[in-house]
Order: C-alpha cells, then sequence, then structure tokens
C-alpha cells in the first residue's frame, strides 16, 4: 500500500475542490491547519455566510492512533487493538438558498498494523444529494455522474453502491431517507490496492462535475421565508442524522479528532418542529411523495 500516494491524491483533491467552491462563490476560504497529540492532523478549509454558500466545509486529515477506535473495528472485530492511519477528504455544502441541494462526499483510506502480522487496508467513501426543492433533472444529473464515475468497474457496481447509500443514510427512527442518496462504499479491498485506488479517485475528482452544474442551474432562483423556513426544517435531519448514524462522525469524535473540523458538516441554521406536516399538494409534500421515494434515477 503506497500511503505517499493517497496523501498526495486527497491534498490535491482538497484544493481543487475549495479553488472551484471559491470560484463560484466570490468568497475565500479560511484555513486551519491542525495536529492531532495522537499522531497525524489535518487542514480544514471553512466558507461561511458566502455568497452562495452558508456554510461550506472541506476537511483533510490524515490521522494515527495507537488502536482502531470501535466504530472502525466493529466490522472487523480481529482488528480491534490495532494501530492505526486514516486518510480522508470529507466535505459538506449547507447552501443559502433553498432550491440548492446540501451535498456531502467523502472519500477515505484506512490502514491496520500490528507487529508480526501483515498490514490491513481498505478504502471507502461516496456522495449524497439533500435537497429541500427538488428537480428530476438535478437528481439524474448527479445519479448518471455517478454511475459514470463508477463505469469502469463494471455495471453491477453503481446498482450495489447506489444501494448501499440508500440503506446508510436512512433514518430509521423517522423510517425516511436523508436526501436522494447517490453512491456509499466501505470496506473496499478486492481486487488490489491499485485498483481500489483507482476507483476512489474516480468518485472523488466526478464529485465537481456532478454538483457544480446543479448549484449553476438554481443559485438565482428566488425564494422567500417560507423555503428558508423549509429548508431550516429539513436541516433539522441532516443533523439527527449525524449525530446518531454517521460513522465518519463517530470515528473522528472516539479517535479524538479535532471537534471544530468534524462538526463542520452541521448546517449554520436549524430548525425543529413539533409533528409538523406539509400541506397537501404543495411543494414541500412534493420532495416526500416524489423525491424521498426509492427510485433508480440514472436511467
Amino acid at each position: 500500500m503506497d500511503v505517499a500516494a493517497v496523501k498526495q491524491f486527497l491534498v490535491g483533491l482538497q484544493q481543487a475542490i475549495v479553488a472551484r467552491l471559491a470560484q463560484i462563490d466570490g468568497a475565500a476560504f479560511r484555513r486551519d491547519e491542525w495536529t492531532r497529540p495522537e499522531g497525524g492532523g489535518g487542514v480544514t478549509q471553512l466558507l461561511e455566510e458566502g455568497g452562495v454558500f452558508e456554510r461550506a466545509g472541506v476537511n483533510f486529515s490524515h490521522v494515527a492512533g495507537s488502536s482502531l477506535p470501535p466504530s472502525a473495528s466493529a466490522g472487523r472485530p480481529e482488528l480491534a487493538g490495532r494501530s492505526f492511519q486514516a486518510l480522508g477528504v470529507s466535505l459538506v455544502l449547507h447552501p443559502r438558498n433553498p432550491y440548492v441541494p446540501t451535498v456531502h462526499m467523502n472519500v477515505r483510506c484506512f490502514l491496520a498494523e500490528k507487529a508480526g502480522a501483515d498490514p490491513v487496508w481498505w478504502f471507502g467513501g461516496g456522495t449524497d444529494l439533500t435537497p429541500y426543492y427538488a428537480f428530476a433533472e438535478d437528481v439524474r444529473h448527479f445519479h448518471r455522474t455517478c454511475r459514470d464515475a463508477l463505469a469502469p468497474f463494471g455495471a453491477e457496481r453503481y446498482p450495489r453502491y447506489k444501494k448501499w447509500c440508500d440503506d446508510y443514510f436512512y433514518l430509521k427512527h423517522r423510517a425516511e431517507p436523508r436526501g436522494v442518496g447517490g453512491i456509499f462504499f466501505d470496506d473496499l479491498s478486492a481486487p488490489d490496492f491499485a485498483t481500489c485506488f483507482a476507483l476512489v479517485k474516480r468518485v472523488g475528482e466526478h464529485f465537481l462535475p456532478a454538483y457544480v452544474p446543479i448549484v449553476e442551474r438554481r443559485q438565482r432562483l428566488a425564494y422567500g421565508e417560507r423555503e428558508r423556513a423549509f429548508q431550516s426544517y429539513r436541516r433539522g435531519r441532516y443533523v439527527e442524522f449525524n449525530l446518531v448514524y454517521d460513522r465518519g462522525t463517530l470515528f473522528g469524535l472516539q479517535s479524538g479528532g479535532r471537534t471544530e473540523s468534524i462538526l463542520v458538516s452541521m448546517p449554520p441554521r436549524v430548525e425543529w418542529r413539533y409533528d409538523w406536516k406539509p400541506e397537501p399538494g404543495s411543494a414541500e409534500e412534493k420532495l416526500y411523495t416524489e423525491f424521498l421515494v426509492p427510485r433508480d434515477w440514472a436511467d
């Protein structure tokens, strides 16, 4: 496993994404470099109260420790107690305009080591879209770009990773998906390092082509207080998922990561309402009836 090559790619990916988002927004990102006492560190790049993005966080981290946290070893109990390295880029973008969807993307690599044993490595990642006022052409574009990213690795890869995403980004206590999905994968280590790394690179490199055209189509649509209120209400689902279910958030907190960087994914303004229901026939109801349902968007 070539950790240096993975790190070089991830650092470049963060820089490329931040540069394009800053160009779209017209504002510069704040850059924070941080270190972790147990080993490693990272770079958090953040934009708040921009022209397009109310909050945009793009993180790179490369951390190390003497023992894998429970969130990383739950599916691999035989690795508990091994030292580890974890590298990744993770981002969440919360645009101000409710017609522009929130989006998440991350690509990551783990290495677990133990004296006298071969190192164990695997990749994970994915990207998913969380609209408030959704447009079918946007969702189709996002999913088709995800499908194109995975196409060189077999036609079965996209439907498998799409279902994995649908299953993962699901709020069981609400009995509803977080958004309209995308792709998600974890524990990727076959057939070999080169193939897995190539797949992860394509996922990362296809993020901007998947998301930027949606931003460009929707960022100037007019909206009012009603749309902002619904956006704030639906953002509450985002917070619930991240704090209750998200393995990346749990890994970061359990491994002693930098809390400010971990929680940069949270939206800046959120609202919870008691037993709220959308008006029948409204644009808000349309999100539930037409988009927060299982669909084969790519086809």
